[in-house]
């Protein structure tokens, strides 16, 4: 059986027919995403009510690709007090938002204590809004720094009120290029260890993956082969653990260190997306992340195998740092005239894809 009769019948591609993926034409690659999209959600495109908020932009790690953590091309260094993020919180609930996303940079002068006691004061305060926090990456600096095994700070993360873990860190797990992009960072075999003991204790996550600096084709195809791995074991425990979502983050890269000459085209970036929908069988969201595409092409990508655009986010400060249009969010009534105009049905969802409403 050849590599279009396997994608006509829907079986799992093995390792090598996933690197002749690329080999396809956009719209060979498009069909078939689109079948199993429709398949799995049919014309439905997601989005959820959120708001991002991010402490502080103090780093103890130099990742080259990043533009947010304070450093000669950001001098405008800051951490925010307790009080200004419950005043954050206060103001986005009050507007409706049902998911709290905290995503920090890894200060070394912010203790555990501090971060795991403004989860709980938001979860007290706020019983029903979802927490959404600390990446791998995040996790892995507290073992650097604090001493803290994974285990122990994910068991405090769950006492605190966190109900999902974000995605970030993962970058692309080849580890030559992490040596160039982030070295001294969380490791790709730690990041799938933390991810896997998060999923042990019945939680969810999410998956990144940054494509469109100095990685290749391959790099890709492995890096979301090996999401696909693990996800495979998650679901083995039958105890409602595993990703929720594979979310490509396309590279942004404006003012920061990492010297890309070229930029993606939409055939690439929509082809990278195609291809995470055919490869990845066991995770029922591809989110084409429009804080890194642009609203306009994530739009697009709904017919690329993607089904899911992320939230309104209201504030974000990580991708637009490094030239993205995204710092003021978009309003929920934007993405439901968007989506419906592009012919699909907007549905708003809650940070684990229980449906809210349709808007049909």
């Amino acid at each position: 059986m050849n590599l279009l009769q396997k994608l006509e019948s829907g079986e799992r591609l093995s390792k090598q027919e996933a690197f002749s993926l690329y080999e396809l034409d956009l719209f060979t690659l498009a069909k078939f995403a689109d079948k199993k999209r429709r398949k799995l959600h049919g014309n439905k495109v997601f989005f959820n009510v959120n708001r991002h908020i991010n402490p502080t932009n103090i780093c103890a790690d130099i990742c080259k690709f990043c533009a947010f953590s304070a450093h000669r091309k950001n001098e405008n260094a800051y951490t925010m007090s307790d009080d200004e993020i419950m005043r954050i919180v206060d103001e986005t609930v009050a507007r409706g938002t049902k998911e709290i996303h905290i995503v920090s940079s890894h200060n070394p002068f912010v203790t555990p204590q501090q971060y795991l006691g403004i989860f709980k004061a938001i979860k007290q305060k706020y019983p029903l809004l979802h927490i959404k926090a600390m990446t791998a990456a995040e996790i892995d600096y507290w073992r650097r720094k604090w001493k803290m095994s994974y285990e122990e700070t994910i068991g405090l993360m769950m006492q605190s009120g966190v109900d999902s873990m974000p995605g970030g860190g993962a970058e692309i797990f080849d580890e030559d290029v992490r040596d160039k992009i982030c070295k001294g960072k969380v490791s790709s075999e730690q990041w799938l260890q933390i991810h896997s003991l998060w999923h042990a204790r019945g939680r969810q996550s999410n998956a990144t993956m940054l494509f469109g600096h100095i990685e290749s084709r391959a790099h890709r195809i492995d890096h979301i082969l090996r999401i696909r791995a693990l996800q495979d074991e998650s679901l083995a425990r039958v105890n409602g653990g595993g990703f929720n979502a594979f979310i490509p983050l396309v590279y942004q890269r404006e003012n920061n260190y990492l010297d890309v000459k070229g930029f993606l085209g939409s055939v690439e970036i929509l082809k990278t997306i195609a291809i995470s929908r055919i490869l990845l069988d066991n995770v029922a969201h591809i989110k084409a992340y429009w804080a890194t595409s642009t609203l306009s092409l994530a739009l697009v990508a709904q017919d690329f195998g993607a089904d899911d655009l992320d939230g309104t986010i209201e504030n974000e400060s990580i991708q637009s740092s490094a030239g993205a249009g995204s710092k003021k969010g978009q309003s929920k009534r934007d993405f439901i005239d968007m989506i419906g105009t592009a012919g699909f049905v907007p549905v708003e969802r809650d940070s684990l894809y229980n449906q809210i409403e349709i808007y049909e």
